[in-house]
């Protein structure tokens, strides 16, 4: 076993119990508003009052082809644009009103573009075998998943940059796992652009894909004031997502939504080749700074 990989092992029982829910499944499931699958053309969009008008297909067993009102959040709604095609979960209410939650972009490009990289990527992990994990000194994997806009991101789009990159989730209920992580990005992010460094992505990518959509990651951003000017949260197939958690030696448990995980930070030369990593949330953002090349 690699040596890093067996400091890995040794932060598991602390690091995997850390992010674990509070609730038991059964509870989590009853909770769940009865929810139908949507998919439909956005044709107008209110940023006010967080509104979408979507002419949507029909609904099996629950309703036909029609053109309506849906309420959003404010980071779907911001991400949306007239003649888009979304797929979604459909909420209803006592009411009478209805809100769109889950909502992911419907094309067959970007859909495409994706799914080749998924395969592309799990074809590379299985070759790798039990050597899957990527050491320092060893490059970046390609991979391509949606940002908190909603547009497609390859790796090669970094290319010639320095990278940052981490796995969170936005509902991580411990203050000192995936929220500390995000403070301390932030922190290196300020600190780098202080001394210099014009040349810094940083990366977060969720480990939760299954409830953080590009809205979700959107407002999860936004809530915290992050310049995500060189900040990407991406999010996509959640098939992507565990071949890279396996390359980069993070450990998790996929129970639904992910929730029990380990923590890892690296740094990326702009050769793409890892050049430093910490795992667990105990380091300094000035650290990393200092390994960082200045313009």
């Amino acid at each position: 076993m690699k040596s890093n990989a067996l400091n890995l092992l040794l932060l598991v029982g602390l690091l995997l119990a850390g992010c674990s829910p509070e609730k038991p499944a059964e509870a989590v499931a009853d909770a769940q508003p009865k929810h139908y699958t949507l998919r439909g053309e956005i044709l107008s969009v209110d940023l006010v009052q967080h509104v979408l008008v979507v002419n949507h297909e029909e609904i099996p067993d629950y309703m036909p082809a029609m053109t309506m009102e849906f309420s959003v959040s404010a980071g779907d709604a911001a991400n949306a644009k007239p003649g888009q095609r979304i797929r979604a979960k459909l909420i209803p209410s006592d009411t009478g009103h209805f809100r769109l939650e889950n909502i992911w972009p419907d094309d067959q490009v970007a859909e495409g573009t994706l799914k080749a990289s998924a395969d592309a990527l799990r074809q590379d992990t299985l070759i790798r075998g039990r050597g899957a994990y990527r050491e320092v000194g060893e490059n970046l994997p390609d991979f391509a998943l949606y940002d908190q806009s909603g547009e497609v991101v390859q790796s090669a789009r970094f290319r010639g940059k320095q990278i940052m990159l981490n796995f969170i989730y936005t509902r991580c209920p411990v203050a000192t796992m995936c929220p500390a992580a995000t403070i301390n990005m932030m922190e290196t992010q300020q600190l780098a652009k202080d001394a210099g460094v014009d040349n810094l992505e940083l990366i977060s990518i969720t480990l939760d894909p299954e409830y953080d959509t590009p809205g979700v990651l959107r407002d999860y951003a936004e809530a915290r004031g992050i310049d995500t000017g060189n900040f990407s949260f991406l999010t996509g197939p959640e098939r992507a997502i565990k071949d890279l958690l396996a390359q980069f030696g993070v450990i998790a448990e996929f129970e639904g939504s992910i929730v029990k995980h380990t923590l890892t930070t690296l740094l990326i030369n702009e050769q793409g080749r890892i050049i430093h990593r910490a795992d667990g949330t105990i380091w300094e953002p000035k650290s990393f700074v200092a390994k960082m090349h200045k313009s």
